[in-house]
């Protein structure tokens, strides 16, 4: 189909979520970029002051189920709205933003107990290998912290009642977005557990 093709609605639509899309491209490699980044620093470390036996904080694997979780409450959002349910949306959506902080607490819970083991981002007691976890976890963080902004964006305009299930295109954006900031962490948490 050729793109300047339809409506200018049909126009508008498209574009919005290429330019979606684009964004993606670009966070994923630059999510990429650090994990090549982590994986040089490990070879050329390995003998020096490469941690080999860290395990990554029980906390982090936690986030993972509660992202997981939120990525299934914003569907049943969107199917609620897609059945004229504008009560059980709500519900849904204010279930995912509570899920998001949730994930975001666990985060911090994981930096603490990589604290708790003598693990610190700078310092003397630093070492290149958490200082890497620190940073792409963090990296992560400030992700969600942008879908948590997109879903009060969608909240308010949903208790505004801008959309219904034939105008969604909001909706369905921060959950693109919110879908990919989900499998981003488990991608980055395997990443981290398998070569570590």
């Amino acid at each position: 189909m050729d793109l300047t093709e339809g409506t200018p609605e049909e126009k508008r639509v498209r574009s919005k979520k290429m330019m979606l899309w684009f964004g993606i491209g670009s966070l994923i490699m630059s999510f990429a970029a650090w994990a090549s980044a982590f994986l040089v620093s490990k070879k050329q470390r390995l003998d020096k002051d490469w941690l080999t036996n860290f395990d990554l904080p029980s906390a982090f694997l936690i986030s993972i189920a509660v992202i997981v979780l939120s990525s299934f409450t914003f569907i049943l959002a969107k199917n609620a709205l897609k059945h004229g349910n504008r009560q059980m949306t709500s519900v849904w959506l204010m279930t995912t933003f509570v899920l998001g902080l949730v994930f975001i607490f666990n985060q911090f819970e994981g930096f603490n107990q990589i604290i708790e083991d003598g693990h610190y981002f700078t310092g003397s007691s630093s070492n290149i290998t958490v200082t890497y976890i620190y940073f792409i976890a963090a990296a992560h963080i400030a992700h969600v912290v942008v879908g948590l902004i997109c879903l009060l964006v969608v909240i308010y305009n949903h208790f505004k009642q801008k959309y219904s299930a034939n105008n969604m295109l909001g909706l369905e954006l921060a959950g693109n977005f919110w879908h990919f900031v989900d499998i981003l962490w488990i991608c980055l948490f395997l990443f981290l557990y398998f070569f570590k």
